[in-house]
Order: structure tokens, then sequence, then C-alpha cells
């Protein structure tokens, strides 16, 4: 795929005021997606189903933040953060994240759930000059 520097916002898809969803297994395969998640990331739902979440993965993102999320929801906490994420068509875009365990009624984790929401231009700002600087360090 060519990635593309194309930012698509959650406003122009008109998702800015719809819950964007995603569930996955305990190993980050989903297993839900809702048609915003679609929209938003370009892809059908048989094409997600069953593929591992980073699929939508922006490689401008460092492996920190993501090392991070999962040291956080293995221990059955929530987690929010901003992530860029890469589109089927190339493109991107900016989300907040929120993301937490899902558990069976006898108390058992069975996975985790995600649900995102638009960032404001600043915050865009602010997080593209860190993930950067992390980036850098990363390497």
């Amino acid at each position: 795929m060519e990635i593309k520097n194309e930012e698509v916002t959650l406003e122009e898809l008109g998702l800015a005021n719809r819950p964007i969803i995603s569930k996955t297994d305990l190993k980050g395969v989903i297993t839900f997606v809702n048609k915003a998640f679609c929209t938003l990331t370009g892809y059908e739902k048989n094409e997600l189903l069953g593929k591992p979440h980073n699929i939508i993965r922006h490689p401008d993102m460092p492996k920190s933040v993501f090392k991070n999320l999962w040291d956080t929801i293995e221990k059955n906490k929530e987690w929010r953060g901003i992530i860029k994420n890469l589109r089927k068509d190339g493109k991107f875009f900016w989300v907040e994240t929120f993301i937490e365990p899902i558990f069976d009624d006898n108390g058992k984790k069975i996975g985790y759930i995600s649900v995102r929401k638009p960032i404001s231009q600043s915050d865009k700002t602010k997080y593209s000059e860190i993930y950067a600087q992390m980036k850098k360090e990363e390497s």
C-alpha cells in the first residue's frame, strides 16, 4: 500500500458524533467492528474480522506507545491515548482512543473494546511532534 500524506477527518466522514467501535480477542485479532469503524478505516467488515488490529497502524506511530497500551490493558486497566491510524487507501486519521478489557459473566477476560473520538488540530500538531521525536529515539 502506498502511504499518502493526506488526512481524512471524522468530521468530513460524518463520524464526529458517532461511536466508532472495535473489539478484539486477547491477542488483538478483530472480532467486531461497527459501520462507523469501517467508514473511518475504508475497509469492509469482512476485510477486518479475523485480522490483527494493527492492520490500521500507521508507520509514524512509535512502538513504545503500543507497548504502553498493551502493558496497561493486559493488567485489566483502561488505556486512553492519541493515535494516528492508516486507512486502506493509504490516507491517515487521528483519534483519541479508549480501550478497556471485556469480561464474561464469570469474570474471565475475553477481549478488549475500543472506542474512538475526534481530536483537536492543536492535539494533532502536538502529537505529531511528540511521536516524531519518539520515533527518532527508537531508531
